[in-house]
C-alpha cells in the first residue's frame, strides 16, 4: 500500500471576497486487481495494454486504487507532478523478489489481458480470492509461478531420445553380457 497526503491549502474567493481554507487528506493507494476493474468498468478499455494512459484516465485510476473513504474530488486535482510520478512509480514497482528466466528464442505474442482473464487464471489456478486486494505484480507473479510448477515436463527432441536410448541398450547389454 502506498500513502500520498495532500497537505490542507487555501483560495482566494473573488465573489465572497475571503479567504477560503480547504482540508488535505492522506490517500490509501492499492494497485490491485479491484482497482483495474473499477477502471476498467468505467473507461471499456483493457487497462494493461501498455497503450499511454490520458491525464484523466490516469487520475481515474488512481481514484480507483484509493482506499480511503468519502475523498472530496478535488483532492486528485490537488496531486502534485512529484506525487504523481511517485504513484506511477509504485504501480511499475514489482512487489516480489520473485524473478523468471526468459526462454531465449522463443516468440511471445502479446495478447490483451483484462481483469476478466486475470480473474479467470485466479480461479484456474485456485487461488483465493482474497488475492485480489494484493498489489498486482505479486498476484500476476504467483499466477506465473502456479503456471510454470504445472507445466508438463518440456519434451525431450527426438534425436536426443534415440542417443538417450541407444546409450541405455549399450549399458543393459554390458551390464547382462548380451550382444542384443
Amino acid at each position: 500500500m502506498l500513502e500520498i497526503t495532500v497537505p490542507d491549502w487555501g483560495e482566494w474567493d473573488e465573489s465572497k471576497e475571503e479567504f477560503i481554507n480547504h482540508k488535505g487528506a492522506t490517500l490509501q493507494l492499492e494497485h490491485s486487481l479491484i482497482s483495474i476493474s473499477k477502471w476498467e468498468a468505467t473507461h471499456k478499455k483493457p487497462f494493461l495494454d501498455n497503450k499511454e494512459k490520458k491525464p484523466y484516465e490516469q487520475l481515474d485510476y488512481i481514484r480507483c486504487m484509493t482506499l480511503t473513504r468519502n475523498v472530496d474530488p478535488e483532492i486528485y486535482r490537488r496531486l502534485s507532478a512529484d506525487q504523481i510520478k511517485r504513484i506511477w512509480d509504485y504501480v511499475n514497482t514489482p512487489q516480489t523478489a520473485t524473478t523468471f528466466r526468459e526462454d531465449e528464442g522463443k516468440g511471445h505474442v502479446q495478447k490483451t489481458i483484462t481483469s476478466e482473464v486475470i480473474y479467470y487464471q485466479l480461479f484456474s489456478c485456485g487461488i483465493d480470492l482474497e488475492c485480489q486486494k494484493w498489489h498486482l505484480s505479486r498476484l500476476l507473479t504467483l499466477i506465473r509461478v502456479f503456471g510454470e510448477k504445472n507445466q508438463s515436463p518440456k519434451k525431450m527432441p527426438k534425436k536426443a531420445q534415440l542417443a538417450q536410448q541407444a546409450r541405455l541398450n549399450a549399458e543393459r547389454r554390458k551390464r547382462l553380457g548380451t550382444t542384443g
